[in-house]
């Protein structure tokens, strides 16, 4: 089956072409672009006719949040569109996005089997003490607890490692958006961010984990309302905040001022104490497997967040790429056959 994998983020679109028949995937096109919305679809066309592309038998798409109610993978009608349409509110950085890519889509290819495959699907397996927030039962009910996010990514490692995986491993997503996740024989234990992919780790421009006291002051005290926060928590802070203006890791090597040398510690800081409450969820530590831009190109990183683990023992890491595309295309595959 020729499978077309798109996978919006929040400011560009990562698209590619694969055949995929059972257990083997081969990439026959892999693209990116920046053009906004329509842009983004009318690119992806151009490109097929371009490349002489064959037609797409089947078209997966990456959504961040699927809500309270979605926790699959799953074939996309209009009731499961309608569903979608409430998960806005639980990540509205990515899935606006996503989901005016998916109209597009069907609209380009009318009837082609299109599939949504969701970040939050691998972390379904969150045991009822690591998803659980501290918060009252009304609001918990309402579906306020941790979902976690980069799910394909780390589906993409446990199915590259196989029989390799080994019974404790922690996978540490690195790059412009960044999180952790626990994995025990195979299974999502515990995970960095929560509601929203705004918690857990420092990332490119969202702090991960803050004192709610700290927004609350910014509310009282300095006049901040909710598209202000919101506006704060996800394009401001982050790396981009503590280094007065960059996100970019590569940059901030190459800085060497104060500022940045500021960001690269603190987000090495907070790696490392996260890295450390994924080992205690696990009870110990068999793996720890770096993915991700960061992850996977900057060894310098790397070894700064190992050289703080080192009371841990002598710790097994391996870089693995991440095959988030492949791993919508797999889904797509599957769900459309």
């Amino acid at each position: 089956m020729i499978v077309l994998a798109l996978n919006a983020g929040s400011s560009s679109l990562k698209y590619g072409m694969y055949r995929v028949d059972g257990d083997r995937c081969d990439a026959l096109l892999a693209e990116q672009t920046d053009a906004p919305g329509d842009d983004a679809m009318e690119a992806v066309l151009a490109t097929l006719r371009e490349r002489a592309m064959p037609p797409p038998e089947a078209i997966g798409h990456r959504l961040v949040h699927g809500g309270p109610n979605v926790r699959e993978h799953a074939r996309i009608d209009d009731a499961l569109m309608e569903r979608l349409e409430e998960a806005r509110a639980f990540a509205p950085l990515h899935v606006p996005p996503a989901l005016a890519m998916v109209k597009r889509a069907r609209e380009a290819f009318r009837g082609v089997p299109q599939v949504a495959c969701f970040d939050t699907a691998f972390h379904a397996s969150l045991p009822i003490v690591a998803k659980t927030l501290p918060l009252p039962a009304e609001l918990r009910e309402g579906g306020i607890e941790r979902y976690g996010f980069h799910g394909l990514s780390y589906e993409s490692i446990v199915r590259q490692l196989g029989d390799a995986l080994p019974s404790r491993t922690v996978i540490a997503h690195l790059g412009n958006g960044a999180s952790l996740c626990a994995v025990l024989d195979g299974k999502s234990v515990d995970t960095t961010m929560g509601l929203t992919p705004t918690g857990g780790l420092v990332m490119g421009t969202r702090p991960g984990d803050l004192d709610p006291g700290v927004l609350l002051y910014l509310m009282r005290e300095k006049g901040y309302d909710a598209v202000k926060l919101e506006t704060l928590v996800d394009r401001e802070s982050g790396l981009k905040g503590l280094s007065g203006g960059t996100s970019d890791m590569r940059k901030l090597h190459a800085m060497g001022n104060e500022a940045s040398r500021l960001a690269q510690n603190v987000f090495v800081h907070v790696a490392r104490k996260q890295v450390a409450g994924m080992v205690a969820s696990l009870g110990g530590l068999d793996l720890l497997v770096f993915t991700g831009g960061i992850g996977e190109n900057d060894a310098v990183t790397r070894d700064a967040i190992l050289a703080g683990l080192q009371w841990i023992g002598d710790v097994d890491s391996r870089v693995v790429p991440t095959e988030e595309d492949e791993q919508i295309a797999r889904h797509a595959f599957r769900l459309a056959s």
